[in-house]
């Protein structure tokens, strides 16, 4: 995993572009590869707080899978594990390694005492991905006007 970049812009637009990818997430395609590459310019995770969401890369090709990371919302004081993937990746692993390093980092060298899943019920290999980090179910919410779960850190 590395820091996003707007080198990234075409697969990062290429991501969203897809309504399965983005089915359960509440978020809209981006309109082009510009508006991609002008948020990731503008994403300040990094520079703010040290983590973020990162480029998920094979090793083996050098190959954008999708994206996995922390995101701290200041407002509610939360440390969230994010992931999304290519359906190609879907299945494979991907998200379960990717989201169990990110966890694992945030524990031990972010020292972040809780962290927080969340995903729409109904998407239930995301569920999956965070019982299988050890996660435990904590709380329903309204998810994009759909059932939402939240998973936390035990």
């Amino acid at each position: 995993m590395r820091e996003l970049i707007s080198a990234d812009a075409e697969r990062f637009y290429q991501l969203n572009a897809d309504p399965e990818v983005i089915r359960y997430t509440g978020d809209a395609a981006f309109a082009d590869v510009e508006a991609a590459r002008d948020f990731l310019r503008g994403y300040d995770h990094y520079a703010k707080y040290g983590f973020g969401r990162w480029a998920v890369i094979r090793r083996e090709d050098g190959e954008f899978l999708g994206w996995c990371g922390i995101k701290y919302t200041p407002g509610v004081d939360e440390y969230d594990i994010g992931f999304r993937f290519f359906r190609a990746c879907w299945g494979r692993g991907y998200a379960t390694e990717a989201a169990k390093a990110c966890l694992d980092y945030g524990l031990s060298h972010l020292r972040i005492e809780t962290m927080v899943g969340r995903a729409m019920k109904a998407n239930t290999a995301s569920v999956k991905v965070l019982e299988k980090i050890g996660m435990v179910y904590w709380k329903s919410m309204d998810f994009h006007g759909g059932e939402g779960v939240v998973y936390k850190t035990p």
